[in-house]
């Protein structure tokens, strides 16, 4: 089994893959508290959670956009596993073409979301990944990587709304049973979900006409298949697109390990 793992700034999320399958998804927060021992009692009981022995592990791979976790995450399943872990770094071999100003830049989970959705998904593309932040990336129909956007995600932007406006309750994210509002908590969710689907819709309509050709839009994140049935547009919701594009990039460069 290969294990494929996305380091985030909120949730850790793993993938186990057998035979080219999906086996199974799990999520555990970040912690830059953690130690490796910490981390490694975790992994060990996620695995075991889904009824898989760490000697069946036989190597895997992780993306981190949170740097000082990147080391410990691999430490921890390395000392679990005794097997080597790749990591997404600047010089791992990806097969993108990256024509942004700085592409040794590029987030490894940028690459891995758009590695993915290039072997998914007819081209040009935009993904949109919810998370922390959310991010845009567009492919051109060439498979090039053009660059994106980043604006704050859909959770940090309520939260903020809650600590810096005194009158406005802390809410949950459901999903809006009515366009207007008729109370507080009400309009407070319909802003969020309505308001974040509009700009989805209004940010392809932008794109494709940058692109001057109709776009396939993609989205993952945890918080995608909330906002998606609100949009006007047709997006695609792949929860696992990163880890599918982390398995990919592990068959391009198992070879280094």
């Amino acid at each position: 089994m290969i294990l494929a793992i996305d380091v985030g700034n909120s949730d850790i999320v793993i993938g186990g893959y057998e035979n080219d399958r999906l086996c199974f998804t799990s999520r555990c927060s970040s912690d830059r508290r953690k130690t490796i021992d910490e981390y490694a009692l975790i992994f060990k009981g996620i695995l075991e959670l889904h009824n898989v022995t760490p000697d069946r592990i036989q190597s895997g791979i992780i993306s981190a956009v949170v740097p000082s976790l990147r080391n410990l995450i691999q430490r921890a399943f390395e000392a679990l596993t005794g097997s080597a872990f790749l990591t997404v770094t600047s010089g791992i071999k990806t097969g993108l073409n990256i024509r942004t100003d700085y592409p040794g830049e590029l987030g490894s989970d940028l690459v891995a979301g758009a590695v993915a959705a290039i072997a998914k998904y007819p081209k040009p593309i935009i993904i949109f990944d919810m998370g922390t932040a959310t991010t845009v990336s567009v492919v051109d129909q060439h498979g090039a990587y053009l660059g994106g956007m980043l604006y704050p995600g859909l959770r940090i932007s309520v939260e903020a709304l809650f600590f810096c406006a005194d009158q406005l309750p802390s809410i949950m994210l459901n999903a809006p049973e009515r366009l207007i509002g008729r109370n507080t908590e009400e309009c407070m969710q319909s802003g969020a979900i309505h308001g974040c689907a509009a700009m989805l819709d209004g940010l392809i309509d932008r794109l494709d006409a940058e692109l001057a050709i109709p776009s396939t839009a993609v989205i993952t994140g945890g918080l995608a298949s909330l906002v998606v049935p609100f949009c006007h547009k047709a997006i695609v919701v792949n929860q696992n697109l990163l880890l599918d594009g982390l398995y990919i990039l592990y068959k391009k460069n198992r070879a280094r390990r």
